[in-house]
């Protein structure tokens, strides 16, 4: 599927097109077919012209432009609006280029936007040394869940009361030894989910997700931001390049919880995390809870107790 503007193709990849019908349907179907139309739209409405292949994730579109007026580079991204990409301009804005990608144009009608360029050769992962990076991490976290979230944006109080409110049908589809994970992880949510915290949250902070820059050297990208405690952005840094040693574990958390400052409430929004994971792997039909997030949830209930 392809489009020709300013003399270049815009390619939209089977693999993105494949994502959106299995997550998101007959919705995800007629977004991939308008994704020609809506590029043109906006390469023309913003003054862009096309300088490289596209790029894509599970969600979105992401098409490398310069503007014809000054040839400036930037971004254009392209995703079906949701209950999660909804926030994505409104954190942009709050933060402004404070550790994020900055936000230059925005379409609500149709949730496209233009951002600024980052390398996306040269993303976080791409750094060989796994502690070096988490350290980057850590510092881009702390100064995303400084700002208090704007109003509108969906709650981790609401997440909180729905995962609870699933925990006992979605055990009851478990093994024991996963049931009781799920449990733990429901009881230490209990704990904290009366004070779910204010801060605006980047929701899906890790390596990928960060990319070289230009101003900065490096900035998060695609955040799914939501209104929360800060421990509840802490899970995907600790899984990535997932190592299952205890004291490595503990290492990466202590220095994530760090920044976030309560660590008794980290490691509880933490396991809010494994708890939201485990709830989607039951409702997707899975057999049993990811092996490396439960690791993950024992040494932190072990912590807990």
């Amino acid at each position: 599927m392809s489009l020709s503007k300013v003399g270049c193709v815009i390619h939209v990849p089977e693999e993105l097109a494949r994502s959106q019908a299995k997550y998101n349907g007959e919705a995800g179907r007629a977004f991939v077919a308008g994704l020609p139309v809506l590029a043109e739209e906006f390469l023309g409405r913003w003054g862009l012209r096309v300088t490289g292949p596209s790029m894509y994730g599970v969600a979105s579109l992401v098409l490398p432009v310069e503007r014809v007026a000054d040839g400036g580079r930037a971004a254009l991204k392209m995703q079906l609006l949701d209950d999660e990409s909804e926030g994505e301009p409104v954190g942009l804005r709050v933060w402004d280029g404070a550790g994020a990608v900055r936000l230059v144009e925005h379409d609500a009608g149709t949730g496209t936007m233009l951002l600024e360029w980052l390398d996306a050769a040269r993303p976080l992962s791409s750094v060989a040394d796994t502690r070096e990076a988490l350290r980057i991490v850590a510092g881009l976290l702390a100064r995303l869940v400084a700002v208090p979230a704007p109003p509108g944006l969906r709650t981790l109080g609401d997440i909180a009361a729905g995962m609870l409110a699933d925990v006992p049908e979605a055990a009851a589809r478990l093994g024991a030894a996963d049931a009781a994970v799920l449990r733990d992880c429901a009881a230490a949510v209990r704990e904290v989910a009366g004070e779910p915290g204010d801060r605006l949250l980047h929701w899906d902070l890790h390596l990928d997700n960060v990319l070289a820059a230009e101003r900065e050297p490096w900035l998060a990208i695609d955040p799914k931001p939501l209104a929360g405690d800060p421990g509840f952005d802490l899970l995907p840094a600790l899984t990535d390049r997932f190592d299952p040693d205890p004291a490595e574990l503990l290492w990466r958390f202590d220095l994530l919880a760090e920044v976030v400052g309560d660590r008794r409430r980290a490691v509880a929004w933490t396991l809010g995390r494994v708890l939201q994971n485990g709830l989607w792997d039951v409702e997707d039909g899975e057999p049993g809870l990811d092996e490396e997030q439960v690791a993950l949830a024992r040494i932190l209930l072990a912590r807990r107790a």
